[in-house]
């Protein structure tokens, strides 16, 4: 923690000079005590400042500043374009590394494996990606893990414990952000991230969608020339989403994109359950036919069946301004504590709903709609639901993504069509079969179980017929005089899966 406020103190970007009549007068001391060890003749633009902070102190840290660069509408413009370094510019690691990385990895040199390997044409936090071409003829991607990546990782987010933990310990406020559970979630996506074979199953995972929606592009994976720390796939020819270049082509119908992100985004999370959960702009491109691809799929986010619906059903509610099912919804998940009323949790998101409702990106402040969300989350005890991270730090760099390509993006009027038809399935016959058919399968589990409940019932009448079970009193007891027939427990466990099987059946399940 000292090197982490000391390097950004180096960098001026602990309390950048730029804002500093902005936060009160102690913080503006200690922003002016630390430019005392700053460097002389650093960046100009305060986001270039902290990126290049960010970068030294590790992956981790730039992962957090690939977020925030996303947001130009939450923070300042320039500081925004100071920091887009850190989504594909970050500085690669030597030639020499990534070959004997790909040695290590085949157990032969590359020239056996590729005609041609180019110098990295992208690095990011993680790995960094060169062009080659097979000894076949095929034009590929080769991604590459950075040396020592799993030690700086696994470093970092031991920072991020001892973060956590202070947090819990002197800031009582935090605890119901969970802040030890956020740390644990995030640090397991990451590691995750760490082995390119789950990358590239997560890529042929998310590509079956890409396929069935039409949506968006995934890049096909060479199996064959993949392993942990080096991947192979397809290469596809575009402009990325960081290039300015995407802002001024006229060939680029950039509003289609940006309708295209959103809801490429809300279709593989409402109705495949997965969805990429680092959409920044350094791992998107357009095609040369004007497609959206989707690349980098390290880390992968995943939604339940019940939370896939209890979600879409929230969107829709306030598609159709229905504040009091979104509080319905709230309450049936759980997210809210029932010492509150359904109907002021209702009104708190009228209040948050009202005002944005039909809004354009240029009409709306996230900033200032995020503060009263997260005003309204204390007002009614809700606490973090770490499960949900991924979703909602993705929900943000997606919208944010498509506000930077159309500034009157209409986040309405994108979601409403995958919202709607999500519905449809979820609530429609086809919701209902699959609904059925799982209670089905629980009950084909539960009959199975029935032959062995019986003899336990039947163990269980024998043992209190001799005398080795007493059922007269609350809590059964064992007469340890004679031998024991059943375990403790298992009698009065048997007895409760009979009486809940005649309880399910009575009710009409099966």
């Amino acid at each position: 923690m000292l090197r982490t406020g000391f390097v950004l103190a180096r960098h001026d970007a602990l309390v950048p000079r730029e804002y500093a009549k902005n936060v009160p007068w102690f913080v503006r001391f200690v922003g002016w005590f630390s430019r005392l060890f700053a460097i002389q003749n650093r960046a100009k633009n305060p986001g270039e400042r902290l990126a290049i902070a960010l970068e030294k102190l590790g992956p981790a840290y730039i992962k957090f500043g690939q977020i925030l660069a996303t947001r130009s509408d939450m923070l300042d413009e320039e500081f925004t374009r100071g920091l887009s370094r850190l989504k594909d510019k970050v500085p690669a690691f030597p030639m020499e590394e990534a070959e004997a990385r790909i040695a290590k990895e085949f157990g032969k040199p590359w020239r056996e494996i590729f005609k041609t390997l180019s110098p990295p044409v992208a690095a990011a936090s993680v790995a960094q990606v060169h062009k080659a071409e097979l000894l076949t003829g095929e034009t590929v991607a080769v991604k590459i893990l950075r040396p020592n990546i799993n030690k700086f990782m696994a470093k970092d987010m031991d920072v991020l414990r001892m973060v956590a933990s202070f947090a819990e310990k002197f800031v009582p406020a935090s605890d119901r952000l969970e802040p030890k559970l956020f740390v644990e979630t995030a640090a397991r996506a990451v590691m995750l991230e760490l082995d390119l074979r789950l990358e590239a199953a997560a890529a042929s995972e998310i590509g079956e969608a890409a396929v069935e929606t039409g949506l968006f592009r995934v890049p096909n994976i060479f199996w064959n020339l993949s392993g942990k720390s080096v991947l192979v796939m397809e290469w596809i020819d575009g402009t990325a989403f960081s290039s300015e270049t995407l802002l001024t082509d006229p060939a680029i119908d950039r509003k289609a994109l940006a309708i295209k992100v959103i809801q490429s985004f809300l279709v593989c999370a409402f109705d495949y359950g997965v969805f990429h959960a680092d959409m920044h702009e350094g791992n998107l491109i357009v095609d040369e036919a004007g497609e959206l691809v989707l690349l980098d799929f390290g880390i992968l986010g995943r939604l339940s069946a019940a939370e896939q619906r209890f979600h879409a059903e929230i969107l829709y509610g306030f598609l159709e301004r229905d504040y009091l099912r979104i509080a319905e919804i709230h309450f049936e998940a759980g997210y809210v504590p029932k010492n509150h009323t359904i109907e002021d949790f209702a009104s708190a998101l009228r209040a948050v709903g009202e005002p944005i409702f039909g809004k354009t990106s240029e009409e709306v402040s996230m900033s200032k709609v995020l503060l009263q969300l997260f005003e309204i989350t204390d007002i009614f005890d809700m606490r973090m639901q770490p499960q949900l991270i991924m979703l909602q730090k993705t929900m943000m760099q997606a919208e944010g993504v498509a506000r930077r390509l159309d500034p009157a993006f209409d986040m309405w009027a994108a979601s409403r069509p995958i919202v709607e038809a999500s519905l449809r399935r979820e609530l429609g016959a086809e919701g209902r079969i699959s609904d059925f058919m799982a209670d089905l399968r629980r009950a084909q589990k539960t009959l199975k179980a029935m032959p062995d409940a019986a003899e336990n019932v039947a163990a269980l009448a024998k043992a209190w017929r001799a005398g080795d079970v007493d059922l007269s009193n609350s809590a059964p007891s064992v007469n340890h005089t004679k031998q024991s027939v059943l375990p403790k427990g298992i009698a009065w466990a048997a007895v409760g899966g009979v009486l809940t099987l005649a309880g399910l059946w009575a009710a009409g399940q099966f």
